[in-house]
């Protein structure tokens, strides 16, 4: 049985794997209505943003019933993330204005993607887009440095996807295809974040630390 501290190690992945859990759960409490049929039923994986599921009320004008599930996956997904920044940054960043960074630029971007599903969407969508870019940058230093390829070229294309990401939503011509992107980039960032935090408590109990 794993010990408290091994199992704190892992709590990012472990956030990442029920998040996952939450989100197919609270797409099939979804009402209906998406960017292609406003009158469609249920969830559309391919035309529904994460965010219709955090709606008061669904596209199809429908009370939301996946509203408060939506937001408590998005708050543990949030809370996980802010863990593994500081675990990231104090095992691979020793230089402390790179290290803050990460930890501030991580907890910021998260923050903002904890009231997306405000009036302000789009702002703490931007807010988001902008601190996530700046913590990757500083995650993809740290790796080359530590000549950890694989695992930085990841990193580069979750900034690709990122951008992508929002080129597509704010494109009218392009916006119904971002729903697609985005889940793209969910699957991307997140598998990225799982094989870091297993890296990161692979080595530190190689290295004896508890």
């Amino acid at each position: 049985m794993m010990s408290p501290k091994r199992i704190l190690k892992v709590l990012p992945t472990i956030g990442i794997l029920m998040f996952i859990a939450i989100y197919a759960y609270a797409s099939h409490l979804y009402p209906g209505g998406s960017l292609a049929d406003v009158n469609s039923a249920g969830f559309d994986w391919l035309n529904n943003h994460w965010c219709h599921l955090m709606r008061e009320n669904a596209l199809n004008g429908v009370q939301n019933k996946a509203r408060p599930v939506a937001i408590a996956g998005i708050t543990m997904l949030c809370a996980s993330m802010i863990i593994f920044f500081f675990q990231f940054a104090n095992h691979f960043e020793k230089n402390r204005n790179w290290n803050i960074t990460i930890k501030v630029s991580g907890t910021l971007g998260m923050l903002s993607a904890c009231f997306i599903f405000t009036i302000y969407h789009d702002i703490m969508t931007s807010i988001l887009s902008v601190f996530g870019t700046l913590v990757i940058i500083g995650m993809l230093r740290a790796l080359y440095k530590k000549r950890l390829i694989f695992l930085m070229v990841m990193g580069v294309f979750c900034i690709l996807i990122v951008a992508m990401n929002n080129y597509f939503y704010y494109n009218e011509n392009l916006t119904q295809y971002s729903p697609i992107i985005q889940k793209i980039a969910f699957i991307l960032i997140l598998s990225w974040t799982v094989f870091l935090n297993l890296t990161i408590t692979k080595n530190e109990l190689k290295n004896g630390i508890e």
